[in-house]
């Protein structure tokens, strides 16, 4: 497997595991800085690897209705803040061509939601940058297929890719993960990141809103740690509750450290195998 280089660390097959983790969406500096500073002194304590992920700009939302943004350039703003700051990577989504010529100088990992996997322009423009390009697999796809958007982002030199499940549809307002996927996705020679909280969400259970069953995230958790991937993906926040998006699937702040916990046990067992 290859190594992905994101700042000053490694994210690979022997490395330690990499937690990209924060709210779902940037509210206000306040609450960021609060999850990114919980976060940095986490990952010194337990010693892991943190990227810090939030979206400027929430483009995907079920109803009209639902918070898309502060102010993209505020956004942006807070992200480069705590990036110079606290010295952390920062992650976070690009929807369009024209959103990359700005996000890649504050971002170290450019994330391609799962909606847009596909989007053949998206991708290249963003293999096209310096930055590292996560891409999300669509709840719409099987795993194997996740070779194509891969070929796409290698077509242009980039070969700093991160891989991430999220679920796959299942009926209505349901998904699934089977974690067959990932040792499929993993065969590509890249991290895989398993992302435990858009995993349980149940989009658009709410009526314009999406539901959740935030009880599955130790559990999907543990079972991937066990598969052997590389890093996580996990939205915190301090109130989930109180949330401008995802309010049913974020991870509460003050459970991050026991799952981290959790997760960094098992890999430490797995990757002896």
């Amino acid at each position: 497997m290859k190594n992905i280089i994101v700042q000053n660390f490694k994210i690979g097959q022997s490395e330690k595991l990499v937690f990209i983790a924060g709210p779902c969406v940037v509210e206000n500096k306040k609450l960021v800085f609060k999850v990114a500073e919980k976060l940095k002194r986490l990952s010194e304590k337990l010693d892991f690897n943190l990227i810090f992920k939030s979206s400027y700009k929430k483009a995907n939302r079920t109803s009209l209705k639902g918070f898309t943004t502060l102010g993209i350039d505020e956004s942006l703003k807070i992200l480069l803040d705590v990036k110079k700051e606290l010295s952390l990577p920062i992650l976070t989504d690009v929807h369009t061509i024209e959103e990359i010529s700005f996000v890649k100088d504050v971002a170290d990992v450019l994330q391609i939601p799962a909606f847009l996997c596909r989007q053949t322009d998206l991708l290249l423009a963003a293999g096209k940058t310096s930055c590292a390009v996560n891409i999300k697999k669509g709840q719409f796809l099987a795993p194997g297929d996740m070779k194509f958007p891969i070929e796409k982002v290698l077509s242009t030199g980039n070969k700093n890719i991160l891989v991430t499940e999220r679920g796959t549809s299942f009926g209505y307002h349901d998904l699934v993960v089977d974690m067959r996927g990932l040792v499929e996705m993993k065969k590509f020679g890249f991290p895989v990141i398993m992302d435990v909280t858009h995993s349980v969400q149940k989009p658009s259970a709410r009526n314009g809103k999406s539901g959740g069953a935030p009880e599955y995230i130790f559990p999907l958790a543990r079972a991937a740690a066990a598969v052997g991937v590389n890093g996580f993906f996990i939205e915190t926040h301090p109130n989930p509750a109180k949330a401008f998006s995802d309010a049913e699937s974020q991870l509460p702040l003050d459970k991050f450290e026991k799952l981290a916990i959790e997760l960094m046990e098992i890999h430490d067992v797995t990757r002896k195998f």
